[in-house]
């Protein structure tokens, strides 16, 4: 099964932009869609960006035309470029595949955005 490791999360003032990184290892998700996913304190997981395997994009609400999701097969890599962040972008981010499995999850990468 495939394993997840973020990175490039970081404290940033609000309007800054990060660039977060997802690197997959034990298995190939080029066949897969997948997905960006945050949690904010005291609050559920939720999808932020997803990418099927064909390079289509989708975005929750409150980050379209902020965030913008791509992905590298060869290199087993999904990014996610953060612009424009604000106070409400503060989560943990996590990327998995789409739909979710739940033994992929990996540590996540925290960002966190200073008004």
């Amino acid at each position: 099964q495939v394993q997840f490791v973020e990175s490039g999360g970081d404290l940033v003032q609000s309007g800054g932009s990060l660039r977060l990184s997802c690197v997959g290892s034990g298995s190939s998700f080029s066949a897969y869609g997948m997905g960006w996913y945050r949690q904010a304190p005291g609050k559920q997981r939720e999808p932020v960006a997803s990418i099927t395997s064909g390079g289509s994009t989708a975005y929750t609400d409150s980050v379209k035309g902020r965030f913008t999701i791509s992905r590298d097969n060869a290199k087993n890599t999904v990014t996610l470029q953060m612009n424009s962040l604000k106070s409400e972008d503060t989560a943990v981010y996590y990327c998995n595949l789409v739909p979710f499995r739940y033994n992929s999850w990996g540590p996540g990468t925290q960002v966190t955005v200073s008004s």
